[in-house]
């Protein structure tokens, strides 16, 4: 059975449920995103700046926020109150971001929609994708976005393979779920809530909440062998 966006996130924990509202599936936001954003921004900046940035006019700050050095936020993009935009964090194109959330440091978000709390600390791309209520990618989080044949992203619904309609999809992470290190999560993937992924899985498909996906991966210790004179 397909979650629904109220399986998934805790839609009080944003104040742009109005997007979430009469989807059919839950990625069907995603489709509605530029046109919510183009219809909500505010243009006003009320952050404050560390060092040299690039912020566009059609990007929205919230007042607390701080941008570092060598941030590029290309807006459109609405930035909510009290989060951290680090050192050489690229936001592009019609990005959500809710209050007291973390861009880290070298990380890519793209046509997406972070819930409050949630962080996306180190190294990290996120594109066409949502995270909710404090989730949370450890450093080098890959949300893979496009199928390497270019094709519509299909999911299994119900049994029966079913067309998203979208040829980018990343996935749909559920409230105070964690992913670990260097995980790669495929695309059209979808994270019930309060999940744990190991460090170095690489996940497709649809999980349940409260989850729990362990690498299985042998590890092989042995002795090291002395050099020769």
């Amino acid at each position: 059975m397909t979650p629904t966006c109220f399986d998934l996130f805790d839609l009080s924990q944003t104040e742009h449920a109005a997007l979430f509202e009469g989807v059919s599936y839950p990625w069907d936001v995603l489709k509605r995103l530029s046109t919510y954003i183009s219809h909500s921004l505010r243009p006003v900046q009320l952050h404050r700046t560390v060092g040299r940035t690039y912020i566009a006019d059609t990007v929205q700050l919230g007042e607390g926020t701080v941008v570092e050095e060598g941030a590029m936020i290309l807006g459109p993009a609405i930035i909510g109150r009290g989060c951290q935009i680090r050192h050489n964090a690229y936001l592009r194109e019609n990005v959500i971001i809710g209050d007291n959330c973390v861009i880290g440091n070298s990380c890519e978000v793209k046509h997406a929609v972070v819930f409050n709390g949630a962080q996306i600390p180190h190294f990290n791309y996120v594109g066409d994708s949502i995270l909710g209520y404090r989730a949370h990618l450890g450093a080098g989080v890959i949300l893979s976005n496009v199928k390497l044949d270019r094709q519509n992203i299909f999911l299994d619904i119900d049994g029966i393979p079913t067309d998203t309609g979208l040829r980018k999809f990343g996935a749909l992470v559920g409230d105070e779920t964690e992913i670990g290190c260097n995980s790669v999560i495929n695309p059209g993937s979808i994270l019930g809530k309060s999940c744990v992924i190991y460090p170095n899985v690489c996940w497709r498909g649809i999980l349940p909440a409260q989850m729990v996906v362990k690498n299985q991966a042998p590890i092989e210790v042995v002795s090291r062998r002395t050099k020769l004179n």
